[in-house]
């Protein structure tokens, strides 16, 4: 389980560690603040979509090799993140340390499939779902910590250590099967196969319903950074108990979650829970902020509802998103991971270009669009249940996929 967790931990800490720094990186480089937010977008987008390729390779050549590799390609990044003289070099090195930190983040999906079955694969993938959510809310209290101590380049020497780390207890690591040259499709098989997935209308729906509510999180996640610091002028430390005080309530939600389907509380209600309360907080934060108001009070209790509806929605949606494709289970996995990503990207690109300097009107706007687009998506999604509309999945699993998007 602490192998999983650290898998999980190394590609997710490295997306928000640096909010807290994006003023001081900007005023040292140089550069306008709205650009350095592209430092988590590169990212995003490169750790979303490098598993396209890595998860076919770990196949071929073990997953012992593909986190080694991994890891090695983000202590060279993170170095070279630390000694950046230009937003340029930055932002390169942030590509390679996503496509770095992807090998970890591929391992820990593939892991469990190839270690565990039944209810215990079902067990580990929720302890990984929730390291991969939970860890990116607590990332920016360590990096405003880091911050403190040693500047915006300290920040950097995180993802270093444990990435090191890792690799001392990769030496110790047993391959759970071992490398298939045989098993590596052809670059037409993989297309096939992804193609497959795209047009199934219950994966897309629950993936794109899932991956909408990221770019709702992460419109709070860029946004708060900018309202409580650039516009309040809060501290770095300040804002960092703020922003892990309340992404503490994501574990809130994966909790009530477990709750609710102990009650017998189907996970479809659960999902339209979170969604409405999702974007109840974000048309109020939105209203505040047309309103041209100032108060931080509006903005936190978006942030705790935002982040207590993604741990409703997310375990749920992500689960019956896979329900229908079990045998390709990891690519269906790789393609939900790249469009989490890729929406995550675009919404943290939009806060951080659309930003006034002022107020929290583009986080609230994003948010708000964004939460509307996973409303929508679930709504078209039922809709298509109701009618019998769905690709039918395997006979093994049909009843409960049907339960899971109802």
């Amino acid at each position: 389980m602490a192998l999983l967790g650290l898998l999980a931990a190394l590609p997710t800490f490295g997306i928000d560690m640096i909010l807290p720094s994006l003023a001081a990186t900007a005023a040292d480089l140089g550069a306008p603040g709205s650009e350095v937010g592209l430092a988590m977008s590169v990212y995003l987008l490169s750790l979303g979509g490098a598993p396209l390729l890595l998860g076919p390779l770990s196949d071929r050549f073990g997953r012992r090799p593909a986190v080694v590799w991994g890891c090695t390609i983000l202590i060279v990044a993170s170095a070279g993140c630390m000694m950046a003289q230009s937003l340029p070099q930055l932002l390169a090195f942030r590509v390679l340390q996503g496509i770095g930190a992807s090998g970890p983040g591929t391992a820990a999906f593939t892991l469990v499939r190839d270690r565990f079955q039944g209810k215990e694969a079902r067990a580990k993938m929720s302890f990984v779902v929730l390291v991969i959510n939970v860890v990116p809310m607590l990332a920016p209290s360590v990096g405003a910590a880091l911050l403190g101590i040693g500047g915006w380049r300290l920040i950097y020497a995180a993802p270093i250590a444990a990435a090191l780390v890792l690799l001392l207890v990769m030496r110790f690591f047993d391959e759970p099967t071992p490398p298939d040259p045989r098993s590596c499709p052809g670059p037409a098989e993989v297309a096939g196969v992804y193609r497959r997935i795209l047009r199934n209308p219950l994966f897309l729906g629950n993936a794109l319903c899932n991956a909408a509510m990221g770019g709702a999180v992460f419109a709070y996640i860029t946004g708060s950074s900018l309202f409580f610091i650039d516009a309040l002028g809060l501290s770095p430390e300040r804002y960092g108990l703020i922003f892990g005080a309340s992404s503490l309530s994501v574990m809130g939600g994966a909790y009530l979650n477990s709750h609710f389907g102990r009650l017998g509380v189907s996970a479809g209600r659960t999902i339209v829970l979170g969604l409405a309360v999702a974007t109840f907080v974000a048309a109020i934060l939105f209203i505040s902020a047309l309103a041209r108001s100032f108060s931080p009070v509006p903005v936190v209790a978006a942030m705790v509802g935002v982040a207590l509806s993604f741990g409703l929605i997310s375990p749920n949606a992500v689960h019956a998103a896979l329900q229908p494709m079990p045998e390709v289970a990891g690519s269906a996995s790789a393609v939900a991971i790249l469009l989490q990503t890729a929406l995550a990207a675009v919404s943290s690109d939009l806060v951080a270009r659309l930003f006034d300097g002022r107020t929290a009107l583009s986080m609230a706007g994003v948010m708000l669009a964004f939460s509307l687009a996973a409303a929508g998506i679930y709504s078209g999604l039922s809709h298509l249940s109701e009618r019998g509309a769905l690709t039918a999945p395997p006979r093994s699993t049909g009843q409960s996929a049907e339960r899971e998007t109802r």
